[in-house]
């Protein structure tokens, strides 16, 4: 896989309603602030915006809480990609908030909804907007809140809904109020194997699973900070890869419905992580990491 090579095509695509996105996509949190919590440097966050469209990303992640001190994400992304493609599918999240000081707030009611949607918009430049996300972290009923984004979505302010940070039963409870067109969980190879139940059912539903944390390990993001498993390590040099390459790559083998996220201010990782949209692992790799993923259960 050379660099000039690299598109987000070869991942292959999905459907989200009625939106086609390539497999690769690209998460936005990672371009308000440095891994040292200073700020990130604005030409590059949007010379990497830039580059990953150019790369064939379609699919990007974000929200306006993914913010610091002196960057906004969504406001980045309009920055650097306003006009926007028509084939662009951004896909934002709403329930949490933070404050102007980037304190987190309660959890949003359902009546607040329709101000964190207007504050996606006015961020976004946009009329309305691609997928939006129920963030609900907690075992509770979502009907009010989906409901509530229902009601938004009738209106013409979204175009397609999903949940996050849910459980089995929520993701259920939602469809009977609206169509959900993605979950957004966190899950990687090894990590949250209770999620792998879920996937299955998504995909049964022509859901698509949406995996943050993607490059994680057991400690959460420690795949993405350098502590890795020997046999990741052992697949990526086998293909001349890096080890980051092959856990995004099974990532997309593991179900067809399944896209990949992974969030990057650095140009050359953004470059990595496209490219590993086109590695193609073997049975053996397969059976190697399948079995490491069901060990750490």
């Amino acid at each position: 896989m050379t660099i000039d090579t690299v598109d987000a095509a070869a991942a292959g695509t999905w459907q989200l309603g009625d939106r086609t996105v390539n497999r690769i996509g690209f998460g936005a949190m990672r371009l308000t602030a440095n891994a040292d919590g200073s700020p990130s440097d604005r030409d590059r966050a949007v010379a990497v915006l830039r580059r990953a469209v150019e790369l064939g990303v379609n699919h990007i992640d974000t929200a306006a809480f993914y913010f610091s001190p002196l960057r906004s994400a969504n406001e980045l992304i309009n920055r650097a990609l306003s006009p926007y493609p028509e084939d662009l599918v951004i896909a934002t999240k709403v329930g949490p908030g933070k404050d102007p000081s980037g304190q987190w707030l309660p959890m949003a009611r359902p009546d607040q909804l329709r101000g964190q949607v207007e504050e996606n918009l006015r961020q976004l430049g946009r009329d309305h907007l691609d997928v939006v996300n129920l963030r609900v972290y907690g075992p509770e009923p979502l009907a009010e809140h989906f409901g509530a984004l229902a009601e938004l979505r009738d209106a013409g302010l979204i175009r397609h809904l999903g949940v996050s940070a849910v459980k089995p039963h929520q993701v259920a409870e939602a469809r009977t109020i609206a169509p959900v067109v993605c979950v957004q969980n966190s899950w990687s190879l090894g990590y949250r194997l209770s999620n792998d139940a879920l996937i299955e059912d998504c995909a049964a539903h022509g859901t698509a699973f949406v995996p943050f944390f993607a490059l994680a390990t057991s400690g959460r993001e420690a795949g993405a900070s350098g502590a890795e498993h020997d046999e990741v390590r052992a697949v990526a040099r086998a293909h001349g890869v890096a080890p980051a390459q092959v856990r995004l790559a099974w990532t997309l083998h593991r179900s067809p419905n399944v896209l990949a996220i992974p969030g990057t201010g650095n140009p050359a990782h953004l470059e990595q992580n496209v490219a590993a949209g086109a590695l193609r692992l073997t049975d053996d790799d397969l059976s190697r990491l399948d079995a490491l993923h069901q060990s750490a259960g």
